[in-house]
């Protein structure tokens, strides 16, 4: 359960801590006192989207702190290695910065939002005001019975069926064009064959011809450059080279070798020194001599260049790229040649996959049908307890529409029905449910399907709008039910909710020093009993008031008592 809320400068929060208990926790206040707010915190604790605009004006960022404890083995602690401390606490830490970025911790170790969001929606769900609009919206009644129908063994069957079904769908698709559209393409693709095969492309041809351009628009002067080099080392017959210089002195220095030990080492040295200028000017005159220039030959590389330019403009952007495009219109050609063939294989492929998915949506329809009636008779059970006793609901089903009668989801259109009124037939919910039966049947609905699953605590934001009187009394009875197995945390305006709670905050707004300031009180039973005078009769409270409010505390608490096993 979430045991310790801490909020720092969130909208009119500076600061606050709240300390719930487990059960049923009320949260009251005047309308803009910050009620939403601690929801807020709430939410981003558990990974749900927030805005830089929540933080305190002139604050440096927003900072929410919760701890949860006596958590089960929740199946993300072990997918992600990490989990609540020897001692069971959960710590989790969010700050929002104003640049926009979150920096999140789970017992001071950073994580994701993305990984705070999963582990979130296994800690506790909130129901906010807004919910039962989703009610109204048709598409939200099969996720529902989904939910309630636990059919996921059955959706991730057929989903696999139909994926399958749809690829063959679309590559048949593909096939199935025609003739004259077959046509105009097999022309079109026989050409760029033959315009691409005449090129008789070659990779890397380009690279070569643009060095051998370069080479020849500057043969002149790499001639004059390459024959000054080889005279230099190799001379002429007017002068000796550097190789016969080198060698000349070798010789001189011979006789001294035998003399000198120094001179011994420099003949060594001239030595060396002579052999590698015979090498060089071997190299610079293999050079010379292996240059190879026909006349005319640059125009033909310009010519074949111009040529790749061009191709490349239609058809990729380098040689390469050209052949892979050449290979893919040789095999488009062959498929659309060979399409018909092509086509009746997939036919029956497809043919086979339909079949397989028409089974696996009918195994699918009939769990959710069965499950339907089951989630019939809870929602008319929850409802009775909720004072609509005379209520019926039902959930219809239509085939689905579209491409073979199914689409992702399955074979099913499902809308919720419902009679508010004896003798009134059954109309779909969006067109007769008033908004204090659309909060009622939202109330049951959840409160259904949190029985399947291991959340611990649940929020409800308002839910109650719409609601009063003796229905009131029935969704805070309601409430307090589903208290006694999940920590229940609840934002209302009615006293009959705020009474039946165990333990009551007040969320109150003040001005200090030129801001505005949001403070939550924990209420002891005299502080409750003027927070109830006031939902109840505003600000005038009297004697009467009080006592009446002390009587509703005094009747919840029986309640409670009566039904505490």
């Amino acid at each position: 359960m979430l045991s310790l809320l801490h909020i720092e400068n969130i909208a009119v929060i500076q600061t606050a801590d709240i300390q719930f208990d487990g059960g049923f926790n009320a949260l009251t206040g005047e309308t803009g006192a910050g009620k939403s707010i601690v929801v807020d915190a709430i939410g981003a604790i558990i990974g749900e989207r927030t805005s830089r605009e929540l933080i305190r004006t002139g604050a440096k960022s927003a900072l929410v702190n919760a701890v949860f404890t006596g958590l089960p083995p929740l199946a993300w602690f072990a997918e992600n290695g990490c989990g609540p401390d020897e001692e069971g606490n959960l710590l989790i830490q969010r700050e929002i910065q104003p640049d926009g970025k979150n920096v999140c911790r789970l017992n001071g170790r950073l994580i994701t939002v993305s990984q705070l969001r999963q582990l979130g929606r296994q800690l506790l769900n909130i129901h906010g005001q807004h919910d039962g609009q989703q009610l109204l919206d048709e598409r939200c009644h099969l996720e529902y019975l989904d939910g309630f129908g636990a059919t996921e063994a059955q959706r991730e069957k057929f989903q696999a069926a139909y994926d399958k079904l749809a690829s063959l769908t679309r590559e048949l698709a593909a096939l199935q064009m025609d003739e004259a559209e077959k046509a105009r393409r097999m022309d079109n693709l026989h050409y760029q064959i033959e315009e691409l095969e005449r090129a008789r492309l070659q990779p890397g041809e380009e690279e070569e011809l643009t060095d051998r351009r370069n080479l020849l628009r500057n043969a002149g002067r790499l001639m004059e450059s390459v024959e000054g080099a080889h005279l230099a080392l190799s001379g002429d017959e007017e002068r000796d080279g550097a190789a016969a210089l080198a060698a000349e002195a070798e010789n001189a220095l011979r006789g001294a070798a035998r003399i000198s030990t120094q001179a011994a080492e420099l003949l060594e040295k001239l030595t060396e020194l002579r052999c590698a200028a015979d090498d060089l000017a071997e190299q610079v005159r293999d050079l010379r001599d292996g240059f190879d220039f026909e006349p005319g030959e640059l125009d033909e590389i310009e010519s074949r260049l111009d040529v790749l330019h061009r191709l490349k403009k239609k058809y990729g952007g380098s040689v390469e790229e050209m052949l892979d495009y050449l290979e893919r219109c040789r095999k488009e050609l062959d498929d659309i040649q060979f399409s018909d063939h092509r086509a009746a294989l997939l036919e029956q492929e497809r043919d086979t996959a339909l079949e397989q998915a028409r089974q696996a949506g009918e195994a699918l329809s009939q769990v959710r049908r069965t499950r339907a009636d089951a989630l019939e008779k809870r929602i008319q059970r929850e409802l009775a307890q909720l004072d609509m006793p005379k209520v019926r609901f039902q959930v219809q089903f239509r085939p689905k529409s579209g491409a073979y009668g199914m689409d992702e989801t399955g074979m099913d259109e499902v809308q919720f029905l419902m009679s508010a009124n004896v003798g009134e037939d059954l109309k779909p919910i969006q067109k007769i449910a008033s908004g204090g039966e659309l909060a009622r049947i939202m109330l049951a609905l959840k409160n259904v399907l949190a029985e399947n699953d291991q959340v611990g605590t649940m929020v409800f934001d308002e839910v109650d709008t719409g609601v009063s009187g003796r229905a009131a009394q029935k969704v805070a009875e309601k409430l307090a039910d589903v208290a006694r197995s999940k920590q229940v945390l609840c934002v209302t305006h009615l006293p009959q909710l705020a009474a039946m709670a165990d333990v009551h905050f007040s969320v109150e707004k003040g001005e200090r020093d030129g801001r505005t300031y949001t403070q939550v009180e924990r209420l002891s039973r005299t502080r409750r009993e003027e927070e109830l005078a006031r939902l109840t009769s505003g600000e005038h409270i009297t004697d009467a008031t009080l006592h009446a409010a002390g009587e509703l505390l005094d009747g919840a608490e029986a309640y409670k008592q009566l039904h505490k096993n």
